[in-house]
This record gives structure tokens, sequence and C-alpha cells, in this order.
């Protein structure tokens, strides 16, 4: 190809573009591949087995060391994994292009080789004489077209050349010259990509690197358009996009990795396994992409990111849960999804939805992860074939009152996230190895509202058998049958200090948010709160009577005000093995697919 010459002002011909091999571009790609999956390898021999051998077997000061090289060493192999996956997808999308466009011309020279017309070095089209002229019958004179590139852009003249070849001679001019400028465009962009696919000098893999990284894979996908995209199945259903992954070839598996960690990572019905390693590469891009910038939000979400990166890379101690990153993101509040156990392989699966106030910050990475690190662990002592997810899938209401006020939390924010945990959920039951595994839904505060949402879509929740509701101000139904799997396997957790359990129905008009009622009258809140009847903000209350779940003992948590003023923990500690242990054994029990065994506690 040209190498580099402007789109305008390329010296390609349709004799040039005819003879590329594009076989040698993809064998070049094919080389930039096996280059790929080696470093791909050698960073899972890393971090799969060297970090943990020596963890496991070393102890000095010297392991401090050795660990920091190999991790030094594994980011180098990740980012040598990214960049050539990069250049194999450019140099494919390259001939993919390519060859589309010498379809197109040899379509043309096939059609002017039947019609015996000349087509000229420069593209032009020669036609012979034919048809009749009006005044001596003799046949009309031949002549030349010359193409254009885009005749669309051409306005019509309103003549027309009365002999018959004129016409068909101007459509293979006009098929010629639009292959030409195609395969030109198509040579500079991807020429320029080429050229910025190189590394920094050094052996460390510093942020900006992979800022960098962020950028050219972004150059790619625009580059390369619908070489990959369109087929993403994105419309189709988790069980579809499993077939669909499943009949690609291991070079289109690496291609879609390597160039579309994003979508791959966070497309529901995807197995596990590979939604954790497009998630892992997405997540150094998306550091790539947030650092440097000085607004508030990034640096919130890059933390989060970063701390989310470093449980990842730690070696997980004895009987710990391995994590999987089922997936991430920066849109709106953020999106996380973290597994402790392996979905595909466990026969019980769990996904906790937090609520109110919850994104991507440093506070999600940290308490929402445990929550989900610390059922796992929990169920998994009881059954071994067990996973826990923290699923971060929708933007969570944000108040700043916190805890103190749901006015702002309508039900649009769990109507939306219904869907969508009800989407992840469905790829959850098409990806798992079990004909029938045992799923459970939990919600706390106002993803409960979310879990409620979700259960009231056309066929409830896909795959679910039990719903675990904690610290809960209604779900959006009056009774546990309504939730679509029977009022035995739907488990409620709610303390006796947890005021966001006795938040009044918004109907009814007493306060509008804790903190306005607090003060020297702050047990008369809690007396506001709890009227004495049913009725929560989002409906029946799940820990009353009325509701018809199984309640299951709690703690009663610290006072709303106590000696020590005002206390919201006893609305955030129901997964807390050390503060609560009834009710995170509880949920335990449940999410490890023993809700039988759990007790029961009477409803309010």
């Amino acid at each position: 190809m040209s190498g580099g010459s402007g789109a305008a002002g390329s010296a390609l011909t349709w004799a040039a573009l005819r003879e590329v091999q594009c076989a040698e571009l993809e064998d070049a790609a094919d080389g930039w591949g096996r280059v790929s999956n080696r470093a791909d390898a050698a960073r899972d021999r890393i971090e799969g087995q060297l970090l943990p051998g020596l963890h496991d077997t070393q102890k000095g000061e010297a392991v401090g060391a050795a660990v920091g090289r190999l991790r030094r060493l594994g980011a180098n192999f990740q980012y040598i994994y990214t960049e050539c996956g990069l250049l194999r997808t450019t140099l494919n999308s390259l001939a993919h292009e390519i060859k589309a466009q010498q379809r197109v011309l040899q379509g043309a020279l096939d059609d002017a080789a039947a019609l015996r017309f000349t087509v000229h070095a420069d593209g032009s089209v020669t036609y012979p004489a034919a048809g009749e002229g009006l005044v001596d019958g003799e046949p009309l004179a031949g002549g030349t077209a010359s193409g254009v590139p885009n005749p669309g852009m051409v306005t019509p003249s309103g003549l027309v050349a009365p002999n018959p070849n004129a016409g068909k001679a101007q459509d293979i001019a006009d098929r010629v010259a639009q292959a030409v400028r195609t395969a030109a465009d198509a040579d500079w962009r991807y020429t320029r990509i080429l050229r910025a696919l190189k590394a920094q000098e050094g052996l460390g893999v510093p942020a900006a690197t992979w800022k960098d990284a962020a950028a050219d894979a972004a150059a790619v996908r625009q580059a390369a358009g619908s070489y990959l995209r369109n087929a993403i199945p994105h419309d189709a259903s988790p069980a579809e996009r499993k077939a669909w992954w499943a009949g690609l070839t291991d070079e289109q598996r690496e291609e879609y990795l390597a160039v579309y960690p994003d979508r791959i990572g966070n497309l529901d019905g995807i197995p596990a396994l590979v939604r954790d390693a497009a998630n892992r590469d997405n997540l150094q891009l998306l550091m790539g992409k947030l650092e440097g910038r000085d607004d508030e939000d990034s640096a919130t979400k890059l933390a989060a990111l970063r701390e989310i990166d470093r449980q990842l890379r730690a070696v997980p101690g004895a009987g710990e849960p391995p994590m999987y990153l089922l997936g991430i993101g920066d849109q709106g509040n953020g999106r996380a999804i973290v597994s402790y156990g392996n979905p595909d392989t466990a026969r019980n699966v769990a996904a906790y939805v937090p609520g109110l106030n919850t994104s991507l910050d440093e506070e999600f990475a940290s308490g929402d992860l445990k929550r989900a690190r610390d059922t796992a662990s929990a169920a998994r002592e009881i059954d071994q074939s067990s996973a826990v997810i923290t699923w971060l899938g929708y933007d969570a209401p944000q108040s700043p009152d916190g805890l103190s006020s749901l006015s702002v939390a309508g039900t649009a924010r769990a109507e939306e996230g219904g869907r969508a945990f009800n989407g992840f959920m469905a790829g959850l039951a098409a990806s798992n190895n079990h004909p029938d595994p045992h799923l459970t839904a939990i919600g706390h505060s106002y993803g409960s509202r979310t879990v409620g949402a979700a259960t009231q879509q056309e066929g409830g929740i896909p795959g679910v058998t039990d719903i675990v509701l904690v610290g809960s101000p209604g779900v959006g139904v009056d009774r546990a049958d309504d939730l679509g799997v029977g009022s035995d396997h739907v488990y409620v957790g709610a303390a006796e200090n947890d005021v966001v359990t006795k938040l009044p129905a918004s109907e009814h008009g007493v306060i509008t948010g804790i903190g306005h009622a607090l003060g020297p009258a702050g047990s008369l809140a809690v007396d506001l709160a709890n009227r004495g009847d049913a009725d929560l903000w989002f409906g029946k209350d799940p820990a009353s009577e009325e509701f018809g779940g199984r309640r299951f003992g709690v703690d009663d948590g610290p006072p709303l005000i106590g000696p020590g003023g005002m206390s919201s923990d006893a609305h955030s500690q129901y997964f807390d093995p050390e503060l609560d242990s009834s009710s995170a054994g509880s949920i335990a029990l449940i999410a490890a697919g023993r809700g039988h065994m759990v007790n029961q506690e009477q409803a309010r």
C-alpha cells in the first residue's frame, strides 16, 4: 500500500489495488497474534503460578522485592498482549477492507471485459460505437467515461448520452474510482494507526503508557468500523450470545478481546472466565483513560478502579474464594460486577444488589465488595460449590443527605436497574455449567427495591429461586407471593434499629427525611417512622406479618441516637460476620442453598 499518503492525494491506482496481497497482511497479523498470545501466557504464568508459589513457599524481605519485580514483569506482558493484539486487528481489518474493494474492482473489470470496454490506467473507460442515429441510422460514436469517486455528490445534468454503452461505461468507471478511493482512505487511516502503535522506551509500564494504550484502542475501533463491532450480538438473548461466542474461531475471540474488551467483558451470556479476562484488560485501559483528568468524578472512579485492581492482583489467602471481574465501566455513577467464586462452575450463585448512594468509589471497592467476599467465604464453608457477586450494574440513587432522605429515590432507577439485573441473571443461568443451578437475588436498602422491580418483569428474575431482602424500605409489592418465587423462598432481615426499615409511606407525608426531624426531637422521628402499620416508602414492610415472607434473626444494631451521637450503622451491618453473625450466617445459608436451615424470627 501507499504507506502514508493522504487520502485525497493518494497515488493508488486500480492496477496497484488489484495486486495488493492481502494474504501477506493477514500473515503479518497472525504473527503479531502469536506474540500477543505468548505475552498473555507469560502473564498468566506469573500471576497464576509464580506469584502464588512465591507467596506460599518463601518468606522474608527478599520476597517483597521479588514480588514487585514479578508484578512489573506481568504488567509489561499485559501491555505487550494488548498492543500486539491491536496490531493484529489493525492489519486484519485493513486486509478486510482492501479485499472488499478488490471485489468491487474485480466486478467492474469483469463487466468491462464482457462488454469489450477498455479500462485505462487512470480508471477511465472507453466504449465502442453502438445504437442508431436518428438521422442516418448509423451507429452512434463511442467515447470515454471518467469515474466519479462519489457520484452522489454530482448534480445530474439532465442530459443522457444517446449511445447505450455510455451509461454502462460510466457505471464501470464510477465503481473503479470508488474502489480506489475507498481503499486509499483505508490505507491512510490504518497507516496513521500503525505508526502510533509503538511502546515507550524503558522497562516500566507507567500510567501514561496505559493512557496511550487506551487512545490506541479507541483509534483501532474507529478505524476498524464494522469489521468486528457490528457482529457483536448486543440484541440477542444471553443463550444466543453464548452460542455466538462458542462458534467463533480462536483468532476471532482473541481479536474481540484485544479490541473490544469492554463490550465482551460486559456481555451477559459470555463465559465468566472470558469476561474476567476482558474486564481485567479493560480495567487497565479505563485507568489509563481517567489518569490525568482533574475533575472530581474521574478522580473518585480512578481511586476505586485502583483498589479493585489491587485486590485482583493480590494472592488469595488459604481458603479465600478467587475473584472474577464480570463487569467494569465508567458510565454514569460507574459500573462494577465482581464475583467471589466462579459463577459458571458453582452450583449456588448469589448476586447482591447494593442500594442508595452506591457508586464506583473507594467505599464500594472496600465495603460492598467485602460484603460479597464475606458471604462467599461463609457459603463455601457450607457448600464449596458457591459463588457470591456484588452487582453494581445500574445507577443507584444518590442523596446528599445519605440515609436521611429517600425522597430523591423514586422508582425509575429501580425499574431501569431491574431490567439490567434480569439480563445479568439470565446470563448467569445461560453460562452456568450445571443443568439447574441454585440462584439467589439479594437486595440491600434501595437495592431491594431494584430486586423487587426485577421480579415484576415478564417471567420474573431468570433462574432465581430464592430472594433475600435486608434493610429494605419496601420492594414495590405488598406480598411475598408477588415476587414470583413463593413466600417460603423470600427471606427478610430487618434490624430493630435500622430506621430505613421503618420509613413511613411517602403518601403519609410524615417526614421527607430523618435528618430534618433529628436533634432534640430525634426520638420522636423514630416513633413517627414506626407508626404501627406495615406501610413503608415502597410498599408493605417486608418484615411484617402482612407481607408474608420468612423473617430471619438479626442483631438490633446501634440505636439511631446514642451516647456517641447519631448512627445509621444498624442499616449497614447485615453482611458483617463480626458485627452481626446471625444475619451474615443466615444470608450465607440461603446463598449456599440451605435456606430451610435458617432460624426464623417473629414478623413485625
